[in-house]
């Protein structure tokens, strides 16, 4: 924690111009690493302790303390991440060092059913625990050796309902199983990125 607060957060610099997109990481001070940015927050790890992140909400955004409230909540599961401690702006928690189904798809990666399957044990488990998945896409969930666990839960106390995780789903079922399990290939970043766009465009119509 006095490395997170003494030499992270005075010279972390990140920035959220969009909600519906991630954050901008305009500089990370060494010798801490970028692992990834969400709309809301940016994830770095120190190479000292590799086994750990360190989630840092941009200025202005919202999820901190609902967040944390998720993990209590959640306790500990295999496919979920634990909260090891948190400040104003940040969460310390436990580093889930995989490959993410957007990059399975986006490097060509089989994405074997199993972790699907894992995945919807996560969300059920969640439910049980009086959460309600919220925001689970292909960013969002992540396959360490052939098994699936999911990476972010800042969204878990929203009330709406989503159905992403179930359009997914479809999508694996219906397309991803029957061919692309067959005959993987990449598919291109802009590729993914217009779909995505797409479907957001389409959700927000149909709403």
């Amino acid at each position: 924690m006095k490395r997170v607060r003494g030499e992270l957060l005075p010279h972390l610099a990140i920035q959220s111009e969009d909600p519906h997109e991630p954050v901008k990481v305009l500089h990370v001070p060494k010798p801490w690493k970028l692992i990834g940015a969400g709309n809301y927050a940016a994830v770095v790890m120190h190479p000292d302790e590799p086994d750990k992140v360190v989630k840092v909400y941009a200025e202005g955004r919202p999820g901190l303390e609902d967040e944390i409230a998720v993990y209590r909540r959640l306790g500990r599961h295999p496919a979920f991440s634990e909260c090891y401690g948190s400040g104003d702006s940040f969460l310390v928690l436990k580093r889930l060092a995989g490959v993410t189904i957007y990059e399975c798809l986006r490097r060509g990666i089989r994405i074997p059913e199993r972790v699907i399957e894992d995945i919807d044990g996560a969300l059920k488990y969640a439910r049980e625990r009086g959460l309600n998945p919220h925001d689970v896409h292909g960013k969002n969930v992540m396959m360490i050796d052939g098994r699936g666990v999911v990476v972010d839960v800042s969204d878990f106390l929203k009330n709406e309902p989503c159905c992403m995780w179930d359009d997914f789903k479809k999508s694996y079922y219906a397309l991803y199983k029957p061919v692309l399990l067959r005959f993987t290939f990449p598919i291109p970043n802009a590729l993914l990125n217009l779909m995505r766009k797409a479907y957001r465009l389409v959700r927000k119509r149909e709403s």
